[in-house]
């Protein structure tokens, strides 16, 4: 969309007193508005893209709407045609997490949505992946940098024996040791770590590396029991396996020197390789997708186009009998009676309220709230405050009743498909490394003002919010939903886009993280205290 085009403002809902500006650069001062939304106003000031203008008169003191919502109140007279930013509001207060609508929504009937599929890799334990990964474990820190060489060295070394097999990643973290192990909130990262690697995309094959005298051994990690084989009765999605744990500790004797250490992890990667190799795509249903869905550099376009033309798809798949996961509890929170309404039953309704409420504790001990998530480069693409930001979050979720709840680290079991909350921070690397240790075979991250977040361990399709973000990161952005606002696509032709891309890049089709073999840390939530 060029500066040259009409104006053109967005307003979410008839109600709603204040429209964004959709041009690229803004709009002078001065400019007219067109109708319907603008009726004929003139702008009594600059107004950048993305943010808000008055499109009435507003009292000190009176409700702000945007998507038929208070976003915050005036905290002074606003005349029609300003900036309306936040600085010249005032936050709504959180709501209470009690007398909330308990699974009242309206569950019209739906069709369900056959005959789709995608080209991925059968797991033992029924899962599917997308991507064919030998991942190495890792129970602390202090074994990283040996880890990343001996990675470095399996995929120059090994890989090219082993064309079947997509890559390796190095389960880094920064957990294992110096930590109270035994705290009530310890179970979250020990959990997380144990269900990384058991991730669909790493085929059933678990490689652990150990330094030796750290709190997280590896029996604790991964205790008898904990890895599935073929069935699908086990804790872990089938029977526990029978075969030791595949260990290889760096304080071992046998060890004389760094080399050593490598070759012996490089020697141990070998049969699980073979195994991998052995493995082909095949075709399976579009129920076997477990998608994660994520928001970063938001902006106010995000609850616009990319996030609603993800909602679509979501519940396209949801349709089609897949797992679609969304999370994020700040940015959520102002949109609590929406989750709980929607709730399938009223104890998935309590199970939100459990965890949003669990978190508001978190955050009271750390002496903040949920207003800390807004980030600058939030409120620079217009987004005044979190409880603007939380509508245009939501929305990406769709419409599907919410199945069930996880609370963080985590993992699906068996059956349990449809939407899910994911319980987590809303940080993009602990959201992602949860939505991982969950099961996430697949994944979708919308962003306005652009990031090149990746994860090493699946597949993440970047959605731009915005056609002038698609244009300059080209080879970054792998959907312009920018086009929903230039007035090119609908909503519903973007989500079903988006729909068939993934299924194309579950099929193994790269995105451009992956071409650029772009990733982020995997970041563990840890609550519990550090000793």
């Amino acid at each position: 969309m060029s500066s040259t085009r009409p104006p053109l403002v967005i307003r979410m809902h008839a109600a709603d007193n204040v429209a964004i500006v959709a041009n690229d650069g803004g709009l002078a001062a001065g400019t007219m508005l067109p109708g319907p939304v603008g009726a004929g106003l003139v702008l009594r000031e600059r107004v950048p893209q993305g943010h808000k203008v008055a499109l009435a008169d507003l009292a000190e003191g009176e409700v702000v709407r945007r998507y038929d919502v208070p976003i915050g109140y005036a905290l002074q007279p606003i005349p029609a045609g300003s900036w309306v930013h936040e600085k010249r509001l005032r936050m709504p207060a959180a709501r209470e997490l009690h007398g909330l609508p308990m699974a009242t929504a309206a569950r019209p009937p739906v069709e369900p949505l056959t005959g789709h599929t995608f080209q991925g890799y059968r797991n033992a334990d029924g899962s599917v992946g997308t991507r064919n990964l030998l991942a190495i474990t890792s129970t602390v820190q202090c074994v990283a940098g040996v880890v990343e060489h001996a990675a470095r060295r399996i995929r120059e070394e090994l890989l090219p024996h082993y064309p079947n097999v997509d890559g390796v990643v190095a389960l880094e973290h920064s957990y294992g040791c110096g930590v109270a192990i035994d705290a009530p909130d310890a179970v979250i990262p020990i959990r997380t770590v144990r269900h990384l690697s058991l991730n669909p995309n790493f085929g059933g094959e678990v490689l652990v590396v150990s330094l030796g005298c750290e709190k997280l051994q590896p029996e604790r990690l991964l205790p008898p029991g904990s890895i599935p084989i073929a069935g699908s009765t086990g804790s872990a999605g089938g029977p526990p396996s029978e075969e030791p744990l595949d260990v290889v500790c760096l304080q071992d004797e046998a060890h004389v020197g760094f080399t050593s250490m490598l070759d012996d992890i490089v020697a141990h990667a070998r049969p699980h390789l073979e195994r991998l190799n052995a493995r082909q795509r095949e075709t399976v249903p579009a129920s076997e997708l477990v998608l994660g869905v994520q928001c970063g550099g938001s902006d106010a376009f995000s609850g616009v186009t990319a996030n609603p033309a993800v909602g679509f798809c979501a519940d396209l798949l949801v349709r089609a009998g897949a797992t679609v996961m969304f999370s994020e509890n700040t940015e959520v929170r102002d949109a609590v009676e929406q989750l709980t309404a929607r709730a399938a039953t009223p104890q998935v309704a309590q199970q939100i309220i459990d965890q949003l409420g669990w978190y508001d504790r978190y955050l009271d001990r750390g002496q903040v709230d949920r207003a800390a998530n807004t980030t600058p480069g939030n409120k620079a693409g217009g987004l005044s405050n979190i409880a603007e930001k939380a509508m245009g979050s939501i929305i990406k979720s769709g419409s599907a009743p919410i199945a069930h709840v996880l609370a963080p680290g985590e993992k699906l079991r068996p059956g349990q498909r449809g939407l899910v909350y994911a319980a987590t921070p809303a940080s993009d690397f602990i959201c992602g490394t949860l939505q991982l240790a969950a099961g996430m075979n697949l994944h979708v991250f919308t962003t306005g003002r652009g990031t090149p977040y990746g994860l090493a361990a699946c597949p993440v399709v970047k959605v731009a919010t915005r056609s002038d973000l698609a244009r300059r990161w080209h080879d970054l952005m792998d959907l312009n939903a920018g086009r929903i606002a230039d007035g090119e696509q609908t909503i519903e032709e973007a989500g079903w886009a988006l729909f068939h891309l993934l299924l194309e890049v579950a099929s193994g089709r790269k995105t451009w993280a992956e071409h650029w073999k772009l990733h982020n840390a995997l970041v563990l939530f840890n609550p519990a205290p550090v000793t």
